[in-house]
């Protein structure tokens, strides 16, 4: 499986996160999986929220159309983005 993956009209992209960070950014390749460093901190679901959040605004899709299929407790996630609008540039270079 490749990071991004076309299902259908959805994107799964398959994710390694580094919460925590400095900032919000899409760090590049971490094996098959891109590295997505957030600042939100991994407790009580604060940094899944985070991602959901931060992927919506990049896809420009409602909260509610992105959804972690699996990996939700640990670092290695698997996110479904229903029917994005748009593929932003700094993923679209992996697809």
């Amino acid at each position: 499986m490749s990071a991004i993956t076309r299902q259908d009209e959805d994107l799964l992209l398959a994710l390694y996160v580094q919460p925590k960070a400095s900032r919000d950014e899409l760090v590049g390749l971490h094996g098959e999986e891109l590295k997505l460093a957030i600042t939100a901190p991994p407790v009580d679901g604060k940094a899944n929220a985070h991602i959901c959040k931060l992927l919506a605004k990049a896809f420009k899709v409602p909260k509610g159309k992105v959804s972690i299929e699996r990996g939700e407790l640990g670092r290695h996630k698997l996110v479904r983005i229903q029917a994005p609008e748009i593929i932003p540039d700094d993923f679209a270079q992996f697809l």
